[in-house]
């Protein structure tokens, strides 16, 4: 354990999971380990936070990175600093609104290529904020963080926005490695998520309170949503394409366009058709879902091929809460454990050599993704990416837990009854185990809390939904009796 580690150490467990796989709660346990490793100290020449978290052998910080893993470190009972992640971003925000995608370890300059004239990244720091508000309950930090956003927003519109309302960005910045994208000039994916930023941004105003802002970015929510709509969804395949600088849709089917599901672009009809694709093993579906290029295209490698067909953990996240913003929850649940399982295989694999967590897995074997151009690739232990899978999904959709403190709720959703849950999760100072179990009298939820709120237990399959108050202390609920 490195000595930041040591210093950011507090007096508490990591919360415990419960499920009938040890090894994918193994899995879990490992993975805070691994998350321990990964923390440095700031400099006063690089001007980072205290601590922050990146990949050791790394010599910068990527922006990508560092807004997925606030996914998994808000549930480490504040062990680690998640906000200070995003702060340091935030403190190199120069005064166009600009706010790069990387900045070097060494000296805090940011980095800027060939390939990445303007240092651009893709726009998450409303959705990560949003998620935070929910877990830890700082609505203090949203009226503090938004004028940031918001000139960062500005700056993306004044910078990268072109005449027929779309943005257009380099293919770097779309952290899809070399996915073959020829011609790409309007990507689907970085369109989504300025979608989803605006979307994000809009519920942020509502927090607050705050009419104008609300108003303001719901506008250019639609604003984008539509031309997204109209001109980069194709009818006969019922899809979301890249476009070429004169606007014409490109052949390629892409992970990318599941960005759409999560900033609720498609209306019920065309949510359908697209999320058909997940589940066609000649497309998205194969057997680790979901490659970034689909099967179908010639390009497509059974091996990963690096990013070209790749399964990359974040962006399987991002497919899997796009399907839970459709009421897809079993769904959901059911790629988590898929994706989970090749995880594990990775980790564990059968021949006489040493395991670990991968960037990038492949798609159609067991193990990482190869790809013999790409120095160093895929990386181990990559935790940025890893544990979005090892951690988040495993408490949001294997167990099945959606927190928000705010509105002092629980909600659990779960198939059918198993024995499962969560135990010593810290909300902000309120501890709360939820474990079910088979007892003589049938299915019973046990519970302990040190304060009130409130559970919604919905049984998917049998259709059993309800919301019950929890008070402080121990209590129990029989199912049948729901």
């Amino acid at each position: 354990m490195s000595d930041a580690t040591r210093q950011l150490a507090v007096q508490t467990d990591f919360p415990e999971i419960n499920f009938y796989d040890q090894d994918l709660v193994n899995l879990y346990q490992r993975s805070w380990h691994w998350i321990s490793d990964q923390w440095h100290h700031g400099t006063e020449a690089n001007g980072f936070a205290p601590y922050y978290f990146r990949y050791p052998d790394a010599d910068r910080i990527n922006q990508f990175e560092t807004c997925f893993s606030t996914f998994f470190l808000v549930y480490s009972n504040r062990a680690f600093p998640v906000t200070e992640q995003l702060d340091t971003f935030y403190g190199k925000q120069e005064e166009d609104g600009a706010i790069r995608g990387e900045y070097l370890v060494e000296d805090g300059t940011p980095v800027f290529s060939a390939e990445n004239p303007t240092g651009v990244a893709p726009p998450l720091f409303a959705w990560a904020e949003y998620n935070l508000y929910h877990k830890l309950g700082t609505k203090k930090r949203l009226r503090e963080i938004l004028p940031v956003l918001e000139r960062h927003f500005a700056w993306l519109e004044a910078t990268h926005r072109q005449e027929n309302g779309l943005y257009s960005v380099p293919a770097a910045a779309t952290m899809m490695g070399h996915c073959p994208r020829d011609g790409c000039h309007y990507a689907i994916d970085f369109n989504a998520q300025q979608a989803l930023n605006a979307l994000f941004l809009s519920a942020i105003g509502d927090v607050l309170n705050d009419k104008d802002t609300s108003f303001k970015y719901k506008r250019a929510y639609f604003s984008l949503k539509t031309r997204i709509s109209q001109m980069m969804w194709d009818d006969d395949t019922g899809f979301y394409y890249d476009l070429d600088r004169d606007g014409q849709r490109l052949p390629l089917r892409t992970v990318g366009a599941f960005w759409t599901l999560l900033a609720a672009i498609p209306n019920e009809d065309k949510s359908e058709r697209l999320i058909s694709y997940l589940n066609r093993p000649d497309e998205f579906g194969v057997e680790h879902p979901f490659p970034t290029l689909s099967a179908a295209h010639e390009g497509y490698s059974r091996d990963g091929s690096g990013y070209r067909s790749a399964v990359v953990p974040p962006l399987n996240y991002m497919v899997i809460k796009g399907l839970e913003r459709y009421g897809k929850h079993e769904e959901a649940r059911e790629f988590a454990l898929r994706h989970l399982y090749y995880v594990l295989d990775g980790l564990h694999p059968e021949e006489n050599v040493t395991g670990s967590l991968y960037e990038a897995y492949a798609p159609q074997q067991e193990g990482p993704a190869r790809g013999p151009d790409d120095n160093g690739f895929p990386r181990r232990l990559l935790m940025a990416y890893c544990a979005v899978s090892t951690v988040a999904l495993m408490i949001e959709n294997v167990v099945g837990l959606y927190i928000s403190l705010p509105r002092k709720t629980v909600d659990w959703r779960i198939p059918i009854m198993e024995i499962m849950g969560i135990e010593n999760l810290q909300l902000k100072r309120n501890l709360i185990s939820i474990v079910s179990a088979k007892s003589s009298r049938g299915w019973e939820i046990r519970l302990e809390s040190e304060k009130l709120y409130y559970l919604t237990i919905n049984v998917l399959r049998e259709g059993r939904r309800k919301t019950l108050p929890i008070p402080s202390g121990k209590c129990s609920i029989l199912i049948d009796k729901i």
